[in-house]
């Protein structure tokens, strides 16, 4: 191996390598500094050519000063590489000293700016496919988080379907579990109704015998006891069989209100509550509660059975408690809502009589037929009164030559009245007479109200107050004023008939007043008449009925005509503007 450091020899063999490997060395390094001049704008190639070639020199001379490689094969590399170097760091050293970012050829050169521009256009170009490519990746992304999405949305749908198929079969569940429920109940229901006709067969065998019996076992046996032991005034062994009969939680209604009327009477109604709390906390039986309920103090009570019979509207023996919280006998003076009250519990009771429905309800039949005879008793005595079209406020209007007086009728006593003409706006007071009810003992509501001539036809509502203080109505009742002064006028004249003709009033011989009748004359339609007979082959005319002053005779208008002395009688038909007639009345002379 050659050896670089020997003698004069080393000196020789660069100078050799120089004369052969220089020319070409120094052009390849010149031209490719020209070239990474040029494409500067694209990057810095002169430094990266530079630093590249630098690094290859320093590796190239340690490889022959190790001698790992011939020196006269490495020397032209070791060349190349450093006038590479040079030449790649001298441009890149000119391009940052003159701050020429397109390199120091294009700030000489136009036409090489001009290839730089071309080459410009090509990066622009790679740009926008950068950008395309950049664009995709996004809009890639967005599809994957659509689908991650969709298929978030699915996984929920499936989900909910799933639970969807659950509740469905959950609900069917349900379903079938109040089905066996309710066939249960039912079972339950038929089995409760044939223990409470064993045990009212059996109370019935042992009323028959009579006697208190000495060891009781059954629900019967102490109910009979303690009717026995009542009935003899033995009210401590009473409340003691009433309190063992209890203990069975039958669902019968007689033996607990006989009970509650026992401890009513030895500890009052606060004693009784206080029993049956504590035995309808115990027991099941839906005749303790509700008998329970009935010790509580009116509208608390009547509440608390209303509230009752909502959770229970099948609870047949709630109705007749309820319609005596209505009764004659609870209130002793009742509104016409009470007797509707009253009247419709009681028929809602009897309905349930058919086909025995009754029975079951009750352990002593005598207390069934006792309640159903009373509420039939009731029911004939308050009769129509749930006709909605019966029991309505009325009006009778009377014209005078001021106006008109409403007269109001109602169906019952009122504490307060009040009107309004149509179907908005607020009502009016009628006010107070200066006397007392006697049925309420308060101020009497006047029943009437006037209203001016120039009232057209309209909807009066009549509403008004119980003595309860309960609002009844808004009734809303037609008037029309031309139909109510036509019909006011004929209920006069019918009324007071013997006023229509008068033969010699006030000494006036020889004349036939018919004075009355002309100032009704608003409801006739037309007067015939006859003398000495009944042909009626002659008519009065009426004048034209005023309706601004009905009852005003006109000033050139006779009411009178003569007659000669021969007339003896005379007879007189009306016939009214609703088309009817009144009898033929006939009058005499006297």
């Amino acid at each position: 191996m050659t050896n670089i450091g020997a003698g004069g020899a080393a000196p020789s063999l660069i100078r050799a390598s120089l004369s052969r490997t220089g020319k070409w060395a120094g052009s390849v390094a010149f031209i490719g500094g020209a070239v990474s001049d040029i494409l500067n704008p694209l990057a810095p190639f002169a430094a990266y050519i530079a630093l590249i070639a630098a690094v290859a020199a320093i590796i190239i001379a340690i490889a022959i000063v190790l001698r790992l490689v011939l020196a006269a094969r490495a020397l032209p590399a070791l060349i190349f590489a450093t006038t590479a170097a040079a030449v790649a760091g001298g441009v890149y050293g000119l391009q940052q000293q003159t701050n020429a970012q397109n390199g120091v050829i294009a700030s000489l050169v136009p036409a090489i700016a001009g290839l730089q521009q071309s080459m410009g256009i090509v990066t622009e170009k790679v740009a926008k496919i950068e950008q395309t490519v950049t664009q995709t990746q996004k809009t890639v992304e967005q599809v994957k988080q659509s689908t991650d999405t969709v298929a978030k949305k699915t996984d929920e749908i499936a989900s909910a379907q799933q639970q969807q198929t659950q509740q469905t079969a959950e609900v069917q569940k349900t379903t079938e579990e109040v089905k066996k429920q309710t066939e249960k109940l039912q079972e339950t229901t038929q089995q409760i109704a044939a223990s409470i006709d064993t045990i009212a067969r059996g109370f019935a065998a042992l009323a028959a015998q009579g006697g208190a019996i000495a060891e009781p076992k059954r629900p019967d046996e102490f109910y009979h006891n303690a009717r026995v032991y009542e009935l003899s005034g033995d009210m401590l062994n009473a409340r003691r069989s009433y309190l063992a009969f209890a203990g069975f939680d039958v669902d019968a209604i007689d033996p607990y209100t006989r009970f509650a009327t026992l401890l009513r009477v030895q500890d009052g109604k606060a004693g009784a509550r206080e029993v049956f709390g504590a035995l309808a906390d115990k027991g099941k039986a839906l005749s303790i509660k509700l008998v329970h309920i009935q010790q509580f103090d009116d509208a608390q009570r009547v509440d608390k059975l209303n509230a009752f019979i909502s959770a229970n509207p099948d609870f047949a023996p709630a109705y007749f408690l309820l319609a005596q919280e209505f009764s004659e006998d609870r209130l002793g003076a009742q509104t016409l809502a009470d007797k509707r009250n009253e009247a419709k519990a009681l028929t809602k009771f009897t309905s349930y009589e058919k086909d025995g429905g009754l029975l079951t309800y009750f352990v002593d039949q005598t207390q069934l037929a006792d309640w159903l005879d009373r509420s039939r008793s009731r029911l004939a005595a308050l009769g129509d009164v749930l006709d909605p079209a019966r029991f309505v406020p009325s009006l009778t209007p009377m014209r005078s030559n001021q106006g008109w007086s409403m007269t109001i009728s109602l169906p019952e006593p009122a504490t307060a009245i009040s009107w309004r003409m149509g179907d908005s706006g607020p009502f009016t007071d009628t006010g107070f007479l200066a006397m007392n009810d006697q049925t309420t003992g308060k101020p009497m509501a006047n029943p009437s109200f006037e209203m001016p001539d120039s009232t057209v036809a309209g909807i009066i509502a009549i509403k008004y107050l119980d003595i309860r203080g309960r609002e009844t109505g808004p009734f809303d009742i037609r008037f029309d004023p031309e139909a109510a002064l036509q019909q006011g006028n004929k209920q006069i004249l019918d009324q007071f008939w013997t006023s229509w003709i008068a033969f010699d009033a006030s000494g006036n011989h020889g004349l036939v007043y018919f004075t009355q009748m002309l100032s009704y004359r608003c409801a006739i339609k037309q007067v015939h008449y006859s003398l000495n007979g009944a042909a009626l082959d002659k008519e009065i005319k009426m004048p034209r009925c005023d309706k601004k002053d009905p009852y005003a005779i006109p000033y050139d208008y006779q009411p009178y005509f003569k007659v000669a002395d021969s007339v003896k009688s005379m007879s007189v038909q009306v016939t009214y503007t609703d088309g009817t007639k009144s009898p033929v009345r006939e009058y005499k002379r006297q």
